[in-house]
């Protein structure tokens, strides 16, 4: 980024973007209403693609199957800064008493892709029809599969970056836990790295009125969990902060039999680069100990995932200008890193990227339950905030 100080002309950005609001609430109430899981949105693509054609803008299609790319040229040729929305649902029933709650039973948008992909349509519009760039490009990126199939990453793979020349990227994320109006950002790792884990404990079974005749590998499978917490609590340094989480079991079959083996699933969260690749062998000893003390042996497989996001200083600064300049001055807040996991990750280690938290909360609107929540909603006020800042942003990026 350069060092020129002034900034787009942005005051007036927000009363224009919210003229689309109704157009931007249908658009999120039909994604809602059909919702669509990692790889699968053929529908959500097609809609996104046919709004970017009459736009007029260069639209490619085929990235990673259902991924969009919408390219705005501005009047004159210069950088190239990329807005990034995720496509994907999740697979949880929608609890919600609400006109546009999912019709598909077990899936739904608990996480807000709905809302990103309805926010950077919104954005598309209203850079290519009422504040076009005066310099530079604007690449819209609608990625499918954030929810663990690591999209971001293979749209990469697939030439994202080389093909549109991006040399920037900056998305946004709604959050329940900020109310409307205000926005988040992290200077530097912004979320955790997330890793999966794979766990079997493989005991002997046998009658459950003769424990000493089997090795029971439920027993086991507890001390390995207990014993697993400790990585974090005892092995660990505590300011170098370590999520593990065991969030599914299997095993058994009967309530008088002892179950031969039980599976473990899980993650590992981590922000320091280091103590990551050091979790395989540290999580392997403790699991390798237990079983050996109870007489059972076991299977481990780790496989690392998401990294952590790195935001670019340069672009949070901006952001930060922006946030002052749209929303109000000290409407937004510097906070700590998330221990979650997100494939926006694997742009910032390609390129100088900012991802912020959006503001949806507000209890009189019911919009307070966290994500992945089965009655999970925004308050649909954010909407034009998030155009607005998302098509700011990328107008300040490119002027200077």
């Amino acid at each position: 980024m350069g060092q020129t100080p002034a900034l787009y002309q942005t005051s007036e950005i927000l009363a224009k973007a919210s003229v689309l609001r109704e157009q931007i609430v249908a658009w999120r109430r039909d994604f809602h209403q059909n919702p669509e899981l990692s790889f699968e949105e053929k529908r959500t693509s097609d809609i996104v693609a046919s709004h970017l054609e009459k736009l007029g803008l260069e639209v490619k299609r085929g990235l990673v199957r259902t991924g969009v790319v919408g390219i705005l040229r501005g009047k004159q040729p210069g950088a190239t800064i990329g807005l990034r929305a995720d496509m994907d649902a999740l697979p949880i029933h929608d609890q919600k008493d609400v006109a546009y709650r999912s019709t598909v039973d077990g899936k739904m948008h608990a996480c807000g892709h709905d809302a990103h992909t309805s926010m950077l349509m919104g954005a598309a519009q209203f850079l290519s029809q009422v504040e076009r760039p005066e310099k530079g490009n604007v690449v819209f990126v609608f990625q499918p599969a954030e929810e663990g199939g690591g999209g971001a990453q293979v749209m990469i793979e697939d030439g994202l970056l080389r093909e549109t020349g991006i040399q920037a990227m900056a998305g946004l994320h709604v959050f329940p836990g900020v109310p409307v109006g205000r926005v988040t950002a992290v200077r530097g790792v912004g979320c955790a790295a997330a890793d999966t884990i794979h766990i079997r404990v493989i005991g002997r079974g046998g009658h459950a009125a003769h424990p000493h005749l089997a090795v029971d590998s439920v027993a086991v499978t507890a001390e390995v969990i207990s014993a697993l917490q400790q990585i974090a609590s005892r092995h660990v340094d505590p300011l170098d902060p370590i999520v593990i989480t065991i969030g599914k079991i299997q095993g058994g079959t009967a309530s008088n039999v002892i179950a031969p083996e039980v599976e473990l699933f899980g993650t590992v969260r981590t922000l320091n680069p280091a103590l990551r690749e050091q979790m395989p062998e540290r999580i392997e000893k403790v699991i390798a100990g237990v079983t050996q003390a109870f007489g059972a042996t076991y299977a481990f497989d780790y496989e690392f995932g998401y990294p952590s996001i790195l935001n670019d200083d340069g672009m949070v600064d901006l952001l930060l200008k922006t946030s002052d300049d749209i929303l109000g001055q000290g409407k937004y807040q510097l906070v700590k890193p998330s221990m979650g996991g997100e494939d926006f990750s694997y742009y910032t280690h390609h390129v100088p990227g900012v991802f912020f938290r959006l503001g949806v909360g507000n209890e009189d609107k019911r919009t307070q339950y966290p994500l992945h929540h089965p009655l999970f909603d925004i308050d649909e006020d954010a909407l034009p905030i998030g155009v607005a800042m998302l098509s700011a942003f990328a107008l300040n990026y490119l002027r200077q």
